[in-house]
């Protein structure tokens, strides 16, 4: 690839490489089947990330000794039954005992090698959009503290548990060559990572940034994540930001569990892109634009 990008990539032949990742994080929500399905959710996004198709995963698991099996089936079930919604398979793993339970997958796929989507691929001239609302992180540390709506919980966990898959799809009819997903990072880390590797500034419009039902509430609330933070002094350097609501600009950084795509898209390919996903009744938000000029990102 020539530079790191969201997954490993292995060229077999002129057709076909393989696309490899690993990700895997402890519970963000109580519920086990559901926090097993979010966890192979995050995880595959990488290999849909880089326009490829999971073919199949390795559970990697961390459970304590005291756990009720139980719980530890319904992980593994809503894992499992999240691969197979992506027409993949799980065909194995590892699992250690640990104090705290982590789950996740290391996930293999395939993609065509002249159809991969790349971080570094953003051109002048190019429109950024993203497929799914923000808010993740904060929303769910706000539940954690007790001040979250049950309504925004729900939202969010919908929000996760929805695979980019489709989203892939789209993108990938419409001929872009550049993508990325937006995790931990935060949108702006990840919108950094195109950027500097793409050698072009990026203008971000703050207000047109879709957010999850309470995230702008939760981040009213004072509510913030150690990732935002971390995530804020690595990349805001290279941020410069207009008049925006501090609070809408702490989302712009706020970490993202199995958050959307975040696309950039030729004129012309934009047009392909607007027309695939509105057919389709998908979600797309027009975000912003990319424009010559050294590396930075304008907020504005």
């Amino acid at each position: 690839m020539g530079v790191a990008d969201d997954a490993a990539v292995y060229r077999i032949n002129a057709k076909t490489a393989i696309v490899a990742t690993v990700d895997f994080f402890a519970p963000v929500v109580d519920d086990p089947y559901t926090y097993g399905a979010i966890a192979a959710a995050n995880a595959m996004s990488d290999v849909f990330a880089m326009g490829g198709e999971v073919v199949l995963a390795l559970n990697i698991a961390a459970f304590p000794e005291d756990l009720p099996k139980e719980a530890m089936t319904e992980i593994l079930r809503g894992g499992a039954e999240k691969v197979s919604e992506a027409g993949a398979v799980i065909a194995g793993g590892h699992t250690i005992w640990d104090q705290e339970p982590k789950y996740g997958l290391s996930v293999l796929g395939l993609v065509h090698p002249k159809r991969i989507f790349a971080k570094a691929g953003l051109r002048p001239g190019d429109l950024l959009y993203l497929t799914k609302p923000l808010g993740t992180g904060t929303i769910l540390s706000a539940a954690k503290q007790g001040k979250a709506d049950d309504s925004w919980v729900a939202a969010a966990t919908e929000s996760m548990l929805r695979l980019n898959r489709h989203a892939m799809h789209l993108a990938r009819e419409a001929g872009v060559s550049a993508a990325t997903d937006v995790t931990g990072f935060g949108l702006l880390g990840h919108l950094w990572e195109m950027t500097e590797r793409s050698g072009v500034s990026v203008e971000v419009e703050a207000y047109g940034v879709p957010l999850l039902d309470g995230a702008k509430q939760s981040s009213e609330l004072g509510v913030h994540t150690g990732g935002e933070g971390r995530n804020k002094a690595w990349a805001g350097k290279h941020v410069r930001v207009g008049n925006v609501d501090p609070d809408l600009e702490a989302l712009l950084y706020d970490p993202q569990t199995s958050g959307g795509l975040l696309i950039g898209a030729s004129p012309a390919r934009a047009k392909k892109l607007d027309a695939a996903f509105a057919r389709d009744g998908h979600d797309l938000w027009r975000i912003g634009r990319v424009s010559a000029g050294a590396p930075a990102i304008h907020v504005m």
